[in-house]
């Protein structure tokens, strides 16, 4: 097999294991409940503006203000994670988003509700590159795109329990009960993440970091940003994560309802179909990333070139409403957005060295999330702007995908060749080690 075709085993790799699910699990399940209240409003977002009396631009910028804070906080967490380690950070992020929710329940004015999501979104900020570090220090290399696939499509299935319990709790028990009720799952996995999580098994402690200070920051971030792999993989993130994120965190609902005419049951449905094809494509993409890296840019490309169609043919399709068999399509594409925006982090990480895991994956995991942002704002001010037009503000979505397209396709042959360049001088080093 190729040198770009699979992760090799490296020396004093973790071994992985029972201990190593059960702790990485743990650590998962915080990721779990921070998908939940990230993508709570999703299933609110016509209750919201309702409760609150706002437009479509002041029903976005819960979600903007909740991925600004979310997004600028990305290379912040990646430092702290490698200053500090997992434990802490998690613990740190657990009671501000557990904080966020019970506050976005009893808020009884828009800016109080805004003030609650800027604050889940900190603690949200903090738990995904957490939960990536997690993994690195308790598996070993060669399973690392399956275990970064895994804890996506975990996360995913919190999303799951948006769109099938949140929602229902919503129109059962009302916002205050729903969103207060849902906080408790934030106190489970603080309790469970005390006692039980650990930060690196035995015998694998990281090299302690000898330098702190504003020279050590900026020169980790800048060490990180000077690999090709590290900017390859913030432009996969970016070009492939926002398309899903935007459909499924607010705008989804209100266009199958609005402008498709569907009832609410049927649209949550449709937002559950993304759910479900996203934990199925997440398993495929890893088991096919781990056996032959080499398949890494085809699925990145493949995945923004069906989403790109998909979307065009369902704003534009030349009626009314789109045919059920259509929108189920776009769906289930959509559902490969959040897979393909994992493999950014399998460039990133054999770019990078272990002390620089956690802010590579910082800078990565922005892209998505200012792309997401950017354009739920655009879908927002256009739908104002045209009187609710959905083509025309969906049509945004489009432009994002060229600019990232064409970051990816400038960066992709650097970034490979690099790679293996560092894969061979490993293996030169490591047969020159003295026994």
């Amino acid at each position: 097999m190729s040198s770009a075709s699979a992760p090799v085993s490296l020396p004093g790799d973790p071994p992985g294991g029972k201990k190593a699910m059960l702790v990485w699990g743990i650590g998962v399940a915080v990721y779990f409940v921070a998908v939940i209240f990230r993508t709570s409003l999703g299933v609110a977002g016509l209750d919201a503006a309702d409760r609150f009396h706002v437009n479509a631009s002041a029903l976005s910028t819960f979600s903007i203000l909740q991925l600004l804070v979310y997004a600028g906080m990305q290379i912040p967490v990646g430092l702290m994670v490698d200053r500090l380690g997992t434990k802490r950070v998690l613990t740190i992020g657990v009671v501000l988003f557990t904080l966020g929710q019970l506050g976005f329940a009893f808020s009884p004015s828009y800016g109080m509700a805004l003030a609650s999501r800027a604050l889940l979104g900190c603690g949200d900020a903090l738990t995904f590159i957490s939960v990536l570090r997690l993994g690195t220090r308790w598996f070993p290399a060669r399973r690392g795109p399956l275990v970064a696939q895994l804890a996506g499509l975990v996360g995913m299935a919190g999303n799951l329990v948006s769109t099938l319990v949140i929602a229902r709790l919503l129109h059962s028990v009302g916002w205050t009960a729903a969103f207060a009720g849902s906080a408790l799952c934030g106190v489970v996995v603080l309790v469970l993440m005390t006692l039980f999580l650990k930060d690196h098994p035995e015998g694998h402690e990281p090299a302690p970091v000898r330098h702190t200070g504003g020279a050590f920051v900026r020169k980790q971030i800048a060490l990180s940003w000077r690999e090709p792999g590290t900017r390859l993989g913030l432009w996969v993130h970016f070009t492939t994560q926002f398309p899903a994120m935007v459909f499924l965190l607010l705008w989804g609902l209100p266009f199958l309802v609005e402008a498709q005419g569907l009832s609410r049951a049927t649209a949550g449905a449709l937002l559950t179909l993304v759910v479900l094809s996203n934990m199925v494509v997440g398993l495929v993409y890893g088991q096919i990333v781990a056996r032959h890296h080499a398949a890494r840019t085809p699925l990145a490309i493949g995945t923004v070139a069906a989403t790109a169609v998909m979307w065009a043919v369902t704003i534009h399709y030349p009626g009314d409403h789109a045919p059920m068999g259509l929108l189920v399509a776009l769906c289930v594409v959509l559902g490969s957005c959040g897979p393909a925006s994992m493999i950014g982090f399998d460039f990133a990480r054999p770019a990078n060295p272990p002390e620089r895991q956690g802010t590579a994956s910082g800078i990565v995991n922005m892209g998505g999330f200012v792309a997401s942002m950017t354009t739920l704002l655009a879908i927002g001010v256009l739908l104002d702007a045209t009187g609710d037009n959905y083509r025309i503000a969906f049509s945004a979505v489009f432009v994002l995908e060229a600019i990232g397209l064409s970051q990816i396709l400038r960066l992709r042959t650097r970034a490979v060749r690099r790679e293996r360049e560092r894969l061979v001088a490993s293996r030169v080093e490591a047969v020159h080690v003295p026994v």
